[in-house]
C-alpha cells in the first residue's frame, strides 16, 4: 500500500504544465528543452506533463511549416523525446506538425515509456485577425485514416481518443489544441462526457491586453461545465515576435477553481505542478444528474470514441500534497473573496427573513440573546431585516435569559449590544422556572446537590425556548432561531423544546467558523455604528460555551468549554464540509486536514474526526430530520431534510469509524 502521506493513495494525481524555451525552426534544441522539463516533471512524480502547441518546431514558423527539412527534423526531435521517455512514468503531451494523407496536421503526441499512445489533431483552425492557420494546416476532420504509421509503429489518430489509466481508473485523459476550446462546442466536452477527468489543451496563444483573463475564464468555465480538471499551456519565450508577442501562460483548473498558474512574461522556462482530486470530480459527476443526462443525449457520438489504455505506477514514497487546502473551507483565505462571500451570506440571511415576515404578515421578532456568537449574528440579521422592511428595531423583542451558569461577561455584552442596536431589550431570569421544573422532576439539584447532568442542562435550554415561544404567542411575533450548521451536524442542541426549535432559523446552514467571520465583517463595515462594532468584536473574541454548568464560586467563567467536549470547530467544520459535500472517506478527510500545515497533528485530527463520525452518523440525525425552515447559504450545503441532506435517523456509524481506524496511522 502507498504511504498515508502520498496523494495518489487518496484519489489524486499530479499534473505538470510546462513552458520550455524554444527556438524557431530548431527542433533539436526544442526537444532538448522539452526533455529537460519532462525529466523535472517525472522527478516531481507527475502523472501527466503538458507542453505548448507545436512546441517541437515552435508555433511561429509560418510558411516554414511547408519545408520538408523542418518537418523531417521535427519528427527526429519527437523520436528523441520518445527515447528519453522510456525511463519515465509521466504521460507527455507534445505538440508538433505532422504529415498525414498529404495533409499537414497540428497534433499532440501522447507519449509514455518510450511509446506514442496516440496522436490528437487540432480540429478548429483559426483564420481570422492575426491567425492564418488554414494557410499551413488541415483540420483533423479532413483526414480519413484513424491510424497512422509513425517511427515504425502504428498509432491511433483522432480527437475522439480517450486515454484511460487501467490501474487508476478515475485517471482518464482527453486532449485538444488551442482554438478547440474557444469554440461553442469544444472537443473536450465530448471527452469529458466519455469519462475523461483530465482535459488538456496545448496552446500557443499570443498575448494581447486582457487576453490572459479570458484564457482563465475559458479554462475555469470548461472545467466547471465538464466537472473536470483543465490543463492549459501557452507558448512562451523564444517564439518569433515579428508581429506577435507571447507570455508563457500555464494554468491548472479543477471544476472552476484555479489550482496553479505560472508567472507570465518570464525570460526563463517554467513548470507548474498541482495535485488534481479525481475522486472529487467523480463524486460531483455522480451527484449531478444533468451530467448523466448530457451523456445520454450524446450517447451515439460517445459510443464511437476510442479508448487507449495505459498504466501509471505511482511513487512509493511520501510526497507532499501540492494543492491549496484551506483550514476553513467555508471561509475563503483570500481577503477579497472572503469579503464578497460574507456580503452574500449575510444578505441571503436577511432576504430569507425578509420574505418570511412579509409572507406571514408578522412585524415582530422574538429572539433570545445570550451574548454568544450565534444569537448575536441572528440579532444583527434581524436588525437589518427590520431596516429593509421600514419597521422600527423596537419590533425586535430581545430577551437575555440568565441561567445557573451565565457569566457577567456574556450578559453584559448582551445588554450592551441590545442597547447599541436599539431593540426592545428585556432580562428574563429563567432560574425560578427551572427550579420549579427540577423540583417537579425530583432532580437532586433542587435539594442542593451539585448534580450537573444532561437533564440539568436541558431544563435550562428548554425553559428558554418555552418562554420564547409563549412570548411570541403573546406579542404576535415569530421566534427567530439562532443555532448554526456546526451544532446541528454534531447534535449539539437540545431537541424539540430547546435551541433546536424556532419558527425560522437564519443560521440554519451557516457553520460556526463562518459566523465568527460574519460578525467581524459586520463590525468592520460599521453597519450598526462604532459602539455596536466594538461590542461585536468583543463577542467574536469570547470563548465558546453553552454556559449551562457553573464554574464554581470563585469564577465567573462556566465549567463548560464547548470545543473541549466536541472538538475544535476549525476541525469539525472541515470534517463536515468534506464528508457531506463530497462524500470522502474519513481517512481522506484526515489526510487533507493534516495537509493544511497548521497546529493540528494527525493524532489530534483523528481523535476529533472520530467524535464527529460518531455524533454525525449515529446519534444526531433525528434532530436534523425535523428542523425549522431556514435559507441555504453556502455551497457547503445545508442539513435540512428538505434540501441537501436526507438520511435515516437510525443508521450506524460503524463502517466510517472502522475505515478511519484501519486507514489512518
Amino acid at each position: 500500500m502507498l504511504p498515508f502521506f502520498n496523494p495518489y493513495r487518496h484519489g489524486l494525481v499530479r499534473a505538470a504544465v510546462c513552458i520550455p524555451l524554444v527556438r524557431v525552426a530548431d527542433p533539436a534544441f526544442n526537444a532538448e528543452r522539452t526533455i529537460a522539463l519532462a525529466a523535472r516533471a517525472s522527478e516531481q512524480h507527475a502523472a501527466v506533463a503538458l507542453f505548448p502547441e507545436l512546441g517541437l518546431s515552435a508555433y511561429s514558423c509560418e510558411d516554414l511549416f511547408h519545408q520538408s527539412a523542418l518537418l523531417d527534423a521535427t519528427q527526429r526531435a519527437l523520436a528523441s523525446v520518445i527515447a528519453a521517455s522510456a525511463a519515465w512514468e509521466t504521460v507527455l503531451l507534445i505538440g508538433l506538425p505532422l504529415r498525414v494523407e498529404q495533409c499537414l496536421l497540428n497534433v499532440c503526441a501522447v507519449v509514455q515509456r518510450g511509446k506514442v499512445l496516440g496522436l490528437v489533431p487540432k480540429t478548429y483552425l483559426p483564420s481570422y485577425r492575426e491567425f492564418y492557420e488554414k494557410r499551413q494546416f488541415a483540420s483533423g476532420r479532413d483526414v480519413v485514416t484513424r491510424d497512422v504509421s509513425l517511427l515504425g509503429s502504428t498509432v491511433p489518430l483522432g480527437s475522439d481518443l480517450v486515454f484511460t489509466c487501467t490501474n487508476l481508473p478515475d485517471f482518464t485523459l482527453h486532449v485538444e489544441i488551442c482554438e478547440d476550446v474557444w469554440t461553442p462546442l469544444p472537443p473536450s466536452t465530448f471527452g469529458a462526457l466519455a469519462g475523461a477527468t483530465v482535459l488538456a489543451n496545448l496552446s500557443a496563444s499570443n498575448i494581447t491586453v486582457g487576453k490572459a483573463e479570458y484564457r482563465k475564464a475559458l479554462a475555469s468555465g470548461q472545467s466547471a461545465r465538464c466537472l473536470s480538471a483543465y490543463l492549459y499551456s501557452a507558448a512562451g519565450p523564444g517564439e518569433s515576435t515579428n508581429d506577435l508577442a507571447w507570455d508563457g501562460h500555464a494554468l491548472v483548473y479543477e471544476n472552476g477553481t484555479k489550482l496553479a498558474e505560472s508567472e507570465r512574461f518570464s525570460e526563463d522556462e517554467d513548470l507548474i505542478l498541482a495535485d488534481i482530486d479525481l475522486e472529487r470530480l467523480v463524486q460531483e459527476r455522480m451527484r449531478q444528474t444533468s451530467f448523466a443526462d448530457s451523456v445520454h443525449d450524446q450517447r451515439e457520438k460517445l459510443a464511437t470514441m476510442r479508448r487507449v489504455a495505459f498504466t501509471f505506477e505511482p511513487p512509493l514514497t511520501e510526497t507532499k500534497l501540492l494543492r491549496p487546502v484551506e483550514r476553513f473551507p467555508f471561509v475563503p483565505d483570500d481577503a477579497a473573496v472572503r469579503d464578497a462571500h460574507c456580503y452574500e451570506a449575510y444578505n441571503i440571511q436577511v432576504h430569507g427573513l425578509h420574505k418570511r415576515l412579509q409572507s406571514a404578515k408578522i412585524e415582530k421578532i422574538v429572539i433570545g440573546v445570550s451574548g454568544g456568537l450565534d444569537s448575536t449574528h441572528a440579532l444583527i440579521v434581524a436588525c437589518n431585516t427590520m431596516d429593509k422592511l421600514g419597521l422600527p428595531r423596537t419590533n425586535i423583542l430581545a430577551y437575555t435569559m440568565p441561567g445557573f451558569a451565565t457569566s457577567d461577561h456574556t450578559k453584559s455584552n448582551a445588554h450592551a449590544l441590545m442597547a447599541a442596536l436599539g431593540v426592545t431589550a428585556t432580562e428574563l431570569d429563567i432560574r425560578p422556572s427551572c427550579l420549579q421544573m427540577l423540583k417537579d422532576l425530583g432532580h437532586p439539584f433542587h435539594a442542593g446537590e451539585p448534580v450537573y447532568d444532561i437533564t440539568f442542562e436541558n431544563v435550562q435550554a428548554g425553559e428558554r425556548t418555552s418562554h420564547l415561544f409563549r412570548l411570541a404567542n403573546f406579542h404576535n411575533g415569530i421566534v427567530l432561531g439562532t443555532g448554526d450548521l456546526s451544532e446541528l451536524a454534531l447534535g449539539w442542541c437540545t431537541y424539540g423544546v430547546g435551541d433546536h426549535m424556532s419558527h425560522y432559523n437564519v443560521n440554519a446552514s451557516v457553520p460556526k467558523t463562518l459566523i465568527q467571520y460574519l460578525i467581524r465583517w459586520v463590525a468592520t463595515k460599521g453597519l450598526f455604528g462604532e459602539e455596536a462594532s466594538r461590542i461585536l468584536i468583543s463577542i467574536a473574541d469570547t470563548e465558546i460555551s453553552p454556559e449551562l454548568i457553573p464554574g464554581g464560586d470563585s469564577s465567573d467563567k462556566p465549567a463548560q468549554k464547548t470545543e473541549e467536549k466536541i472538538g475544535p470547530y476549525a476541525l469539525q467544520d472541515f470534517n463536515l464540509y468534506y464528508i457531506t459535500r463530497f462524500g470522502f472517506t474519513p481517512s481522506k478527510v484526515a489526510y487533507l486536514s493534516a495537509s493544511v500545515g497548521d497546529s493540528y497533528d494527525l493524532p489530534t485530527i483523528k481523535k476529533w474526526l472520530e467524535v464527529f463520525l460518531w455524533r454525525f452518523f449515529k446519534t444526531s440525525q433525528f434532530k436534523r430530520t425535523c428542523v425549522p425552515n431556514g435559507p441555504k447559504v453556502g455551497s457547503g450545503g445545508s442539513l435540512s431534510p428538505r434540501g441537501d441532506w436526507r438520511a435515516p435517523s437510525d443508521s450506524e456509524a460503524t463502517l466510517w469509524l472502522e475505515e478511519l481506524r484501519a486507514n489512518v496511522p
